[in-house]
């Protein structure tokens, strides 16, 4: 039997134009939706509180999973999620995108 496969794990700092919100979050719907095709999902999405946040703080993070990287691969590669490029140039304007593996919790 074959161990288990680890999923493949993104956090996305992401950093939204302003007076964007509304495209950004109706991107992201679509984006989701399309993901979910190659067994991704946006796992949790974390909205930065401006108050407490540094200036140069992203709008928001999210927790991404796919079941692999060639998962991941072809979702990247998909002719919708393409087609939706001037969408997301319009209400995003930075990402940056680590790439990891699950880990212990650490409880004590």
């Amino acid at each position: 039997m074959s161990p288990p496969r680890t999923p493949f794990v993104l956090v996305a700092s992401l950093w939204v134009r302003d007076g964007r919100v509304a495209e950004f979050e109706a991107y992201e719907r679509k984006a989701a939706r399309i993901m979910r095709r190659y067994g991704g999902a946006i796992e949790r999405a974390i909205r930065i509180d401006p108050a407490n946040a540094s200036p140069d703080a992203p709008f928001e993070v999210h927790v991404v999973t796919f079941p692999d990287r060639a998962r991941f691969d072809a979702y990247r590669a998909d002719s919708e999620l393409a087609g939706l490029a001037a969408e997301r140039e319009a209400a995003i304007g930075k990402t940056l995108v680590l790439t990891g593996t699950d880990t212990a919790a650490y409880v004590s």
